[in-house]
């Protein structure tokens, strides 16, 4: 068996099964079983269309379907086959089957059950993996599906070999052992003294109460999972109306409770420390065998190591690995020898002492990562993955046949942008890390990294009960490793500076997830680096040549993103390999610009793009280049034509998660896959890894040790290092770790519920869950009040003039805000730099800012009252549809003149009066003149590029706002309000045939 990593070790269910080699909704099949309704039961029609679950009992040989009302209800006199339906991301769906057989059930009632499980797998395209349950030894994965537990009762549906009368659960002293962590496994036992122990959890049910027994050896963890079980039989039995006590092993007659539990037994006695063993599997190490089945012979392989080329598709194997054995089924096997292989593998474990083994039933190119980490080689890909067609033609021969195929054929869902899931209206602090110190960067380089450095921030936002904290570290490729340790270590200062209150992320640059990119919004990565570790690599390494951006130099910046709240501009190589026809560039050398569009990108792509030219070359014109239409200096700037890439960069996808248990010690990693997890599987006790593919999260539990908390992030490490799901995990990946009780949205979305005042009950999780049991409802302390945002190193993130507002992406509902509203814009546009170029190009504007009851006359009677409403209605507006300008903003040029107030003594205009000052006008209806008022006109011979008589005092950047409306319309062949409701770049195409760009 191959480990992942030397130095981690993997414990792991034998289900954890979900296929790695491909995505379960893309692999393709191909038609080679054949398939008739001779072989098929009829009671199959139809299942596994939609998610959920669906049970069979066998009846007269015969797979009857029970009501849902039914289901976890189980005989042990009877055999059941149960499909789970799983949707997947990827629109597809997964199926697994288990057949599960009673204690008493007979050997031909098993049988049956185990053959129309082949059958049912035959109906769903030959794609699930399956799985043989045995009353008291079911997998983890079988028992989440019915979680909290299955209480098998007695008896059992009549057939032709068993008759057994089904019996009702009757109020009658019962006692259950209960064991796991994660999900329990629940088993009847005599009700006498000799049942118990000190290592496990007993759960004595009587008319009027119920005991939970812990013993002394159990774990917390074990004692809370047993407190579910006691909720289920108050539920299921004593219709929610009962007393429930805990008994401590250990606990003398003078406890009351303990006293009445031990009455129970005839009195109190010490009992036995040897623990009962009862008929726990045999946990000894064996050696993996082979088996070829072919013609209902078996035979074994000879082959060391084991291999994926000793497979033949045209045959059935077994692989014997003593607790569980694996059918491993060719994909070019009929279904005649699937069920011979099946029912070698059933003798073998019958002729055998392991009759309770597990054993798993895999087909080729679906295999479980369990059964690949048998072989010592076993290619990530293989060539069973096929063309699209095969699944169809697969749903075609099934439906030939009279099957319902629907599931077979689900079409993939259409893409979606990802979501950031976080408030983007928080406050943003970032430092660059030289050697062990930080240094806190201005504002307006928040969104300025160096390639060669590392960089610390600190984004602080509200979140429900309080001010949320993430503090997070970007790694640039070409970043030293002692600036990368340092950057981790002061990350991690900056967390316990907040007690631990914060999640904490780690980013590769080319790996950063849409979070970062929400925050950061308008995100710039140049090449070369600033920090002394990077200089002092380029002294140490003579070849290596300084690449540091230079504002005056030549430069290529590609620009991606989704809108202008998730933009990039990447600094590549000068060379025509680094163009890319999905994408849009930048190119500058000195005082020439140009910008390139790739035949593949949209408008949006070409409005970010001018987004950018805003941010990197402001108040520079831009000489636009179309893929296929270049100028030879645009091709001399990059040293010549030469072919480059046509398709997108692509993205880690966002795979199903998949939840794990974690305990570390001593540098080695032990996982245990939770299956169907919910938020209370997440123990307080505990370390948990949420793997999504594309991001991976360390949970903390409030009641891990500081020790083991500070470990967290290496942990991450560990995991990614192991690959558990081999799934070519990526060491770059996202990384966060959430402590409990701060947990994002961006988290909290892969749960189907989640309660935040889960992380407020007092104690541990064994306490937590006895006040639910007991109480019917959690005990909370008092929700915390929202704390004022603060920040380390004690400088204040509260918002000033230098902090941006940021959009709220993850709530719909919620007014988003990129950067200074519109309307904020406008009012400001007269105390900064009228020549400095914004994000728009046509003078920022609002749309109304009176309120109805507001008319300009009475807002100039009260203009205070008046331009506060006028600002509170901007923020609470909502914001334009990307692509779309809005009209211009008409402004009064006396509001350019200061006016000193009445009241100030020293005739000094303080920033609030001076907008006050402002008279703003609505903006003109569509097709009336928009003149004049609050801009000089000029006419557009003085105003084109190559005037001979050119205006020198106006905004070159937007000469066509100088324009009157009448010769504005004649020019453009458009209104004013037409025209800047075009992208970016389609105005400044109309502009430049007219030569005003």
């Amino acid at each position: 068996m191959i480990m992942p990593s030397a130095t981690i070790m993997k414990t792991v269910s034998p289900t954890f099964l979900k296929p790695r080699t491909a995505n379960s909704a893309t692999i393709r099949s191909k038609p080679s079983m054949a398939v008739s309704m001779r072989e098929v039961d009829s009671a199959f029609q139809g299942a596994g269309q939609k998610a959920g679950l669906e049970i069979w009992r066998i009846e007269n040989f015969l797979p009857v379907p029970i009501p849902k009302s039914s289901y976890g209800k189980f005989f042990a006199g009877d055999s059941y086959v149960i499909l789970k339906t799983t949707a997947l991301k990827s629109g597809g769906l997964r199926h697994d089957i288990h057949f599960w057989l009673g204690k008493d059930t007979s050997q031909d009632e098993a049988g049956t059950a185990a053959i129309k499980t082949v059958e049912l797998d035959a109906a769903l395209g030959g794609r699930a993996v399956q799985y043989r349950e045995i009353q008291g030894h079911e997998t983890e994965k079988f028992l989440s599906y019915f979680k909290p537990c299955i209480i098998p009762q007695q008896g059992g549906v009549a057939s032709g070999f068993k008759h057994t009368e089904v019996n009702e659960h009757e109020h009658e002293t019962r006692l259950y052992v209960c064991k796991g962590k994660h999900v329990v496994h629940v088993k009847e036992v005599p009700f006498a003294r000799s049942s118990l122990n000190h290592d496990d959890i007993f759960i004595l049910d009587t008319k009027s109460k119920i005991f939970q027994f812990n013993g002394s050896n159990s774990s917390i963890q074990e004692r809370a999972k047993s407190l579910e079980v006691v909720q289920y039989v108050k539920d299921t039995y004593h219709d929610g109306k009962c007393e429930v006590a805990v008994v401590d092993d250990g606990k003398m007659m003078s406890d009351a409770e303990a006293g009445e539990f031990w009455g129970l037994f005839g009195g109190f006695a010490p009992l036995p420390r040897k623990s009962y063993n009862g008929v726990d599997r045999k946990t000894e190490a064996v050696s993996v065998k082979l088996l070829c089945v072919d013609k209902g012979q078996t035979a074994p392989v000879e082959a060391d190591p084991l291999t994926r080329e000793l497979l033949n598709t045209n045959k059935c194997y077994l692989l014997d690995c003593g607790l569980e054995v694996f059918v491993w089924m060719g994909r070019n096997t009929s279904l005649e020898d699937r069920k011979s292989a099946s029912a070698a593998a059933e003798e073998l474990l019958r002729g055998s002492d392991r009759p309770n083994a597990h054993l798993v039933r895999v087909i080729e190119g679906f295999e479980t990562v369990i059964f690949r980490s048998k072989f010592a080689i076993w290619p990530q890909t293989t060539d069973v993955a096929l063309s699209e067609d095969g699944r169809g033609k697969v749903a075609a021969l099934l439906k030939r046949q009279g099957l319902n195929v629907k599931g077979l054929m689900k079409a993939a869902p259409v893409k979606e942008e990802p979501q950031p899931f976080i408030d983007c209206t928080g406050n943003l602090q970032v430092w660059r890390v030289d050697g062990n110190e930080k240094t806190l960067l201005p504002s307006p380089d928040h969104s300025k990294f160096y390639s060669g450095d590392c960089y610390n921030f600190q984004y602080s936002y509200p979140g429900e009960v309080k001010e949320e904290y993430l503090v997070g570290t970007w790694f640039g490729k070409k970043s030293r490793e002692e600036d990368r340790i340092a950057a981790i270590s002061l990350a991690g200062k900056m967390v316990e500076s907040l007690k631990s209150q914060a999640v904490q992320a780690r980013f590769y640059e080319g790996k950063e997830p849409i979070q970062f990119f929400s925050i950061f919004q308008s995100f710039i990565i140049y090449k070369g680096g600033a920090s002394s570790g990077y200089k002092k690599y380029l002294e140490e390494n003579s070849s290596a040549e300084d690449e540091t951006y230079k504002e005056d130099g030549i430069a290529l910046f590609r620009v991606q993103g989704s809108g202008p709240d998730n933009m990039q501009a990447i600094q590549v190589e000068t060379v025509a390999s680094s163009l890319n026809s999905s994408y849009c560039y930048i190119l500058h050398s000195g005082s020439t610009v140009f910008t390139w569009s790739g035949n593949l990108t949209t408008s949006e792509d070409q409005e970010l793009l001018e987004r950018q030219l805003d941010v990197i070359k402001p108040n520079m014109q831009s000489k636009p280049q179309k893929e296929g239409t270049e100028s030879e200096q645009f091709w001399s700037l990059l040293g010549g034509k030469c072919e480059y890439p046509s398709q997108k960069i692509g993205k880690e996808q966002e795979n199903d998660p998949h939840l794990f248990s974690c305990t570390y010690s001593k540098g080695n990693l032990k996982v245990t896959e939770i299956f169907n997890f919910s938020q209370d599987d997440l123990m307080t006790e505990d370390i948990f890894i949420l793997d999504c593919h594309s991001d991976v999260f360390v949970w903390v539990g409030q009641k891990v040790d500081s020790k083991t908390r500070s470990q967290a992030l290496n942990i991450g490490v560990k995991f990614l290092e192991s690959d558990f799901l081999m799934e070519k995990l990526s060491q770059e990946t996202p990384l966060f770790v959430v402590a409990e009780g701060c947990e994002p949205p961006f988290f909290t979305r892969f749960f189907s519920t989640w309660d935040c005042n889960r992380s407020l009950m007092h104690g541990n999780s064994f306490q937590r869950k006895l006040a639910i049991v007991k109480n019917g409802v959690a005990a909370t302390v008092e929700k915390p009040k929202r704390r004022s945002s603060t920040s380390y190193g004690g400088r204040s993130s509260v918002t000033d003039n230098s902090q941006r507002s940021r959009s709220m992406s993850f709530s719909p509902e919620r007014v988003r805000v990129r950067g200074r509203s519109p309307a904020f814009n406008a009012l400001a546009a007269n105390f900064e730099n009228p020549n400095a170029r914004n994000l728009s190009t046509p003078p920022p504007v609002v749309r109304k800012l009176y309120p109805k009851s507001i008319t300009p006359d009475s807002a100039k009677l009260a203009p205070k009252s008046a331009a506060r409403s006028a600002l509170t209605s901007s923020f609470e507006s909502p914001r334009p549809t990307f692509g779309m300008i809005p009209k211009s903003l008409k402004v009064s040029p006396e509001a350019n003149k200061p006016k000193p107030e009445a009241n100030n003594k020293h005739g000094v205009t303080s920033m609030p009066s001076r907008i006050e000052s402002l008279t703003i006008q609505e903006d003109a209806k569509e097709n009336e003149d928009e003149d004049e008022e609050g801009l000089p006109i000029f006419p557009y011979e003085r105003l084109k590029v190559n005037s001979p008589d050119p205006v020198t005092e106006i905004d070159v950047t937007k000469r066509e706002t100088y324009l009157s409306s009448v010769e504005f319309k004649e020019k453009f062949g458009m209104t004013k309000d037409a025209f800047y409701k075009l992208p970016k770049w389609k105005q400044n195409k109309h502009k430049l045939s007219i030569q005003l760009f």
